[in-house]
């Protein structure tokens, strides 16, 4: 039995928005290591553009992005334009202890990791939330 990290022919990305470049490659790593497809943007700007026309696995989203929208903007777009990813994002932040941060989390519901974070952490509430890799 050979173990392939690769993803499945067909098998739908995780839209990855993170505009911290070390982050990003450590994520992009870990999911592609673990058999998921990536797509990256660094900006929710970046992020609702390719929402408007892509479909995805799920959404990780840090909670600051620059350009004027914030991952909780981006959380709202998905609630509003992508029904069906509204139950598949999940929060990057390392500031869980920020007033505003926590009213998103709490609002949303949505599952978060801090920041920082170990692979199979993030591994982990990907699995839970978007399912194993196909």
């Amino acid at each position: 039995m050979s173990f392939s990290s690769t993803p499945a022919p067909g098998a739908l990305p995780i839209l990855v928005v993170e505009d911290e470049p070390a982050v990003m490659e450590f994520m992009r790593a870990a999911l592609e290591r673990n058999g998921y497809a990536t797509v990256p943007a660094v900006s929710g700007v970046e992020a609702l553009a390719l929402l408007a026309g892509g479909e995805y696995l799920g959404v990780i989203t840090d909670m600051r992005t620059p350009g004027g929208v914030s991952g909780a903007d981006v959380h709202a777009w998905i609630g509003a334009h992508r029904i069906d990813l509204a139950a598949r994002v999940i929060f990057v932040t390392g500031d869980t202890v920020n007033e505003d941060t926590a009213a998103v989390l709490q609002h949303t519901g949505a599952p978060f990791v801090e920041k920082p974070f170990r692979v199979q952490q993030l591994i982990a509430m990907v699995e839970k939330t978007f399912g194993k890799p196909q």
